[in-house]
Formats: structure tokens, C-alpha cells, sequence
């Protein structure tokens, strides 16, 4: 019966062996990372000798606006300048080029004109002959001083082009009140079976607006029975007048047509 006997023991032992294997493995893992870590700093070259230690400061970009020169205005008057009167043409009168159609001549005259244009250039008004000089220079004009004065330039404004004509204003529309008579073709309406059998009947006002030939464009019941209405404006969209002019413009034509219901015994 007792043959087979089974020793129990408590396990303590055995726990407390691994425990520390655990210990010693995990301390002797986090020993070599700490050298590990260390030998790479020591080992790491940084080069500070080849560094720079000038600090180095950024500014922000300036623009920079250059300084236009300003424009000298000049009025529209003579000006004295500094050329050889012996160099200067000389001029009858101040006659424009014909290649300058900005100034119109003050008349128109059938006779050739004998006095030559103004040159471009400095010239001078004597009231005597023409007279031309070449750039090496010619014979003198009395006189001296050797300011030369240029006659301003005639500014000459063009008339302004005529305004474009107005459009056409759309066709006015007349008011004539009751056109009932004045219908060149008068449709009468239709009398529907349920206003007959309701016994309705009276009169029905329409109006409508006429076109320029004499077509009916609208219908619109303004006064009648609900039951007629609508047979009076369908009779209306079918009638026709005569096309109505104001002058020489043809024009609309706003009116009431009147249609009268009534039931036969």
C-alpha cells in the first residue's frame, strides 16, 4: 500500500535561484550599455580645432528704392539758348512743315506760297528773306550777342468727334381706355357647359396690350366671373387691330376689351 511514496518539498529554493540569475543577467546587460555608451562619448572626434568661433549675425533684407529724378517742367515759352546767329536759318514768317498735320495754317489761298517751312531746330523770324546756313557755318547777320530766340511751338487742339448718336428709344405704349369697337377682328369667347349649367352670365373686362402690329401680346380678366375669365382672355389673345403710329414711330396700344355672357332661352 505504501510502495509508491511521492516526496513533497517547497520550491523556495528553486525560485530563489532564478531570481538572482535574473538579477546578475539584467545587471551585468545594463553595465555594458553604460560602458558601451561612455566609450562611444570618449570616442566621438567633435574636430573643435577646425570650428570657426565668429558669431555671425543675420540681418533682414533692406530694399532699396532708387531716387527718381525729378522731371523739370518747362512752360510753353520762348527759350534763349546759346547757338551762332551766323548758324541759324532765317525765316519770313513762322510757317509750319506740311508734314505736321498738329498745326492747321490760319488760311487757305489758291497762290503758291513762296516762303520756305520752319527747319527743325533753333531758327530766327527777321521779317526779311529766307535764308539758310550750313552747320560749318556762312556768312553773319548783323547783330551780335549770340543768344538765339526760339519760338515756341503752336499747340492746336482738334475738335472733339461728334457724339455717337442715340439709340433708338424703345416704342412708347398708349392708353386708350375701352377698345372694344376698335377691333378689326373680335373672336367671340367660348361659354363653358359649367357656367351655362350654373347659370352664370354678366360681363367680362379684359386688357390687353397691343404690339406695333396690331397683335394682341397679353390678356389679362381685370373684372368678371371666375367661371368666364378665362374664356374671355383665351377669346382676347385672338383679336386684331389696326397698328397704331405716334407721328412716324409706330407705337403699343393698351386697352379693355369688353365681352358680354349671355345664356339664350
Amino acid at each position: 500500500m505504501f510502495n509508491n511514496l511521492i516526496e513533497s518539498s517547497s520550491h523556495a529554493r528553486e525560485y530563489k535561484r532564478r531570481g538572482s540569475f535574473l538579477l546578475f543577467t539584467t545587471g551585468v546587460y545594463a553595465m555594458l550599455l553604460v560602458l558601451g555608451g561612455v566609450a562611444s562619448i570618449y570616442a566621438y572626434d567633435a574636430r573643435l580645432e577646425e570650428q570657426s568661433l565668429e558669431i555671425v549675425t543675420l540681418l533682414p533684407p533692406v530694399e532699396v528704392i532708387p531716387v527718381q529724378p525729378e522731371a523739370v517742367s518747362r512752360p510753353n515759352q520762348p527759350r534763349e539758348t546759346s547757338h551762332d546767329e551766323s548758324r541759324v536759318p532765317e525765316r519770313t514768317i513762322a510757317m509750319a512743315s506740311v508734314n505736321n498735320p498738329v498745326i492747321v495754317p490760319p488760311d487757305i489761298s489758291s497762290k503758291p506760297n513762296v516762303n520756305l517751312p520752319l527747319p527743325p531746330g533753333p531758327v530766327r523770324i527777321t521779317g526779311g528773306p529766307d535764308r539758310d546756313f550750313g552747320s560749318g557755318g556762312g556768312p553773319g547777320v548783323p547783330g551780335g550777342g549770340g543768344r538765339v530766340v526760339v519760338a515756341p511751338t503752336q499747340i492746336v487742339t482738334l475738335p472733339d468727334q461728334p457724339p455717337p448718336p442715340d439709340p433708338p428709344k424703345p416704342p412708347k405704349v398708349i392708353s386708350k381706355g375701352p377698345i372694344t369697337g376698335l377691333a378689326i377682328s373680335l373672336p367671340k369667347p367660348a361659354y363653358s357647359e359649367i357656367a351655362k349649367r350654373a347659370r352664370i352670365q354678366g360681363q367680362v373686362n379684359v386688357q390687353v396690350l397691343i404690339d406695333e402690329y396690331g397683335k394682341v401680346v397679353s390678356a389679362k380678366a381685370v373684372s368678371g366671373h371666375p367661371l368666364l375669365v378665362l374664356d374671355a382672355q383665351k377669346a382676347a389673345l385672338q383679336a386684331r387691330f389696326s397698328p397704331t403710329r405716334l407721328g412716324d414711330q409706330p407705337v403699343k396700344v393698351s386697352g379693355v376689351i369688353t365681352y358680354n355672357f349671355v345664356l339664350s332661352n
